[in-house]
């Protein structure tokens, strides 16, 4: 069975920039089987209702602003794969649609670009559900945890911690606050105490300064539903930058 793995991406410019995280991220693809395809839930494209990206070649869709002309030069043609995405639609039945708009947003491809250079892995996305609760997050990633039999890698992309309204980039680390609810996700996930993360807010007070907007965190539900109760958790680039961002990565196998 193909791990699934979550991955917090933090800056765009790790695409591009050879630092602990993006050495990480490379680490991370020698230590795992080669997938067939990959199903990426970014916490860069958020819908109502959930959608499944099914073109042949998602186009490289560069979605910041302010960054230095090189990064809006990445292109990652990696092909999609109709068939498998067309199998994610059937898993999930009437509560999903496909979607022929969209592509690979950065949360996909800055990622992807380190572990497979190459752009040779087919790639589709399933989005976010705007609308939708942390179970139903959950149980979507349940219904899809199928395709990990399929030799499909479930990736989920956000970040544990991302406040970008306070982030100050004369800290290397993290703020106290910061280490605490990723120290607490972690913790939890090492547990298998996924119904206290399903609770997050009720249980650590550092959740509203952690998590101030739910997109970056909610990928990590899909990544907990598709988790076989076998799987054994390893922990990769457990940091916190600019005080209020966490770089915390999970890989299930």
């Amino acid at each position: 069975m193909m791990p699934v793995i979550f991955v917090g991406h933090g800056s765009p410019m790790n695409a591009i920039e050879d630092n602990r995280f993006s050495q990480g991220w490379r680490q991370i693809a020698d230590m795992i089987p080669k997938p067939k395809a990959i199903l990426s839930v970014s916490a860069h494209w958020l819908t109502r209702g959930t959608k499944v990206l099914t073109v042949p070649n998602p186009k490289t869709i560069h979605d910041f602003y302010g960054f230095p002309p090189e990064l809006y030069a990445v292109e990652y043609p990696a092909p999609g794969n109709p068939q498998l995405a067309e199998e994610a639609l059937t898993l999930l039945g009437e509560a999903a649609n496909a979607d022929t708009g969209w592509g690979l947003d950065h949360g996909t491809w800055s990622v992807l670009r380190v572990m497979y250079p190459d752009a040779g892995i087919p790639v589709f996305q399933v989005s976010l559900d705007r609308l939708a609760t942390e179970q139903e997050h959950f149980d979507i990633g349940a219904r899809l945890k199928l395709l990990r039999e399929r030799d499909v890698l479930i990736m989920g992309s956000g970040n544990v911690v991302h406040n970008l309204g306070i982030l100050d980039f004369s800290l290397d680390g993290g703020f106290d606050w910061a280490y605490e609810f990723d120290d607490f996700i972690t913790g939890r996930i090492i547990e298998k105490n996924y119904a206290d993360i399903l609770q997050y807010r009720n249980l650590n007070a550092a959740a509203g300064l952690a998590v101030p907007t739910t997109e970056h965190f909610d990928p990590l539900f899909y990544v907990l539903g598709a988790v076989d109760e076998t799987d054994t958790v390893t922990v990769h680039n457990k940091a916190c930058m600019a005080g209020s961002v966490s770089m915390t990565t999970y890989i299930f196998a």
